[in-house]
């Protein structure tokens, strides 16, 4: 049987504000997530025997029930009544682990979207959404993709009315030997910001308003200068993570570079570029002290659609 194969995208935070706590102790978050054309493939194969079975080409990841594709695909099949269905999986891992770029979150999502499809389950967009709420903040982003609002904790999706996507190259950097916790850096930031919080949906609301209306969505519209990106957990986890100061200083010696920040809750960095291009000669400019400070890099360029069937691997089944 042919595969069907699932493109899982990366994606950045271009606005990462940690508005207060809310009355179940998550977060209450404002961002701008923006997916890129990094991404991870996902091969799958139905089964007959009811199994879940998942490889992959980093020996680093579990392939058990504690990885989030495989607990996608049992949550999937509960939903919908038929523990019968089977799978094998296969991951083709290119997003950095443990990166601030919902590598993990993307596979989900890919899971559910590609599964719903081998398995002919006929899901609505609504549905998927929900299941993917159940698995993780990032993960209904995901599915979605592109340029979008992320409210509550990140499951509420409001897309950005955009004329076009948006064109701008990124030069995306992450030391390979570090990782951060996101657990630990929201820790971090209420331990250390939680003076700044604001309370209650009415203060909720003026904020993610203030976002709405503000220089950042402008930028992307076309309409003004890019601001400074904003990221609360840069604030904390900068002082502590030796690679995210140096990481920054280094792409802010970058030529072209619009803005530079940290992802998610890093360590992962990037800089951003009105082409690709640019972010190709900013690479070539950093190539040796990125390199020297044990930095793996990637050019990229922002892309309009979250986890997609390929469309070759479908016509082929």
């Amino acid at each position: 049987m042919a595969e069907l194969i699932v493109r899982a995208p990366a994606k950045i935070n271009l606005h990462l504000e940690v508005l207060g706590l809310r009355p179940d102790g998550f977060h209450e978050l404002a961002m701008v997530m923006q997916t890129l054309d990094l991404e991870d493939r996902l091969c799958l194969q139905a089964r007959p025997d009811a199994e879940l079975t998942l490889s992959s080409d980093r020996s680093d990841l579990p392939s058990d029930g504690n990885n989030l594709i495989v607990k996608a695909a049992d949550r999937l099949r509960r939903h919908v009544g038929r523990l019968d269905l089977g799978a094998s999986m296969r991951l083709e891992k290119r997003i950095p682990i443990g990166a601030g770029l919902a590598g993990g979150s993307s596979d989900a999502a890919a899971a559910l979207v590609g599964l719903d499809a081998l398995w002919n389950l006929q899901l609505n967009r609504s549905e998927l959404l929900d299941l993917a709420a159940e698995l993780g903040s990032d993960v209904p982003y995901c599915l979605v993709g592109g340029t979008q609002l992320c409210f509550g904790r990140g499951e509420r999706l409001e897309p950005v009315p955009l004329p076009e996507p948006p064109r701008l190259g990124v030069l995306l950097i992450k030391h390979p030997d570090v990782s951060v916790s996101t657990p630990w850096a929201y820790g971090l930031c209420r331990l250390r910001r939680q003076a700044t919080y604001v309370e209650g949906e009415s203060a909720f609301e003026q904020r993610r308003q203030a976002l709405r209306q503000g220089p950042l969505l402008a930028a992307l519209q076309g309409h003004g200068p890019w601001p400074l990106l904003r990221n609360d957990l840069q604030t904390v986890v900068e002082p502590e993570v030796a690679c995210v100061r140096e990481g920054l200083v280094l792409l802010r010696q970058a030529p072209g570079a619009e803005q530079v920040a940290m992802s998610g809750s890093g360590p992962s960095l990037f800089a951003l570029f009105s082409t690709v291009a640019d972010a190709e000669r900013a690479l070539e400019h950093l190539a040796t002290p990125l390199r020297d400070a044990g930095f793996e890099a990637w050019c990229c360029r922002c892309s309009s659609s979250g986890v997609s069937l390929d469309p070759l691997a479908c016509a082929d089944r």
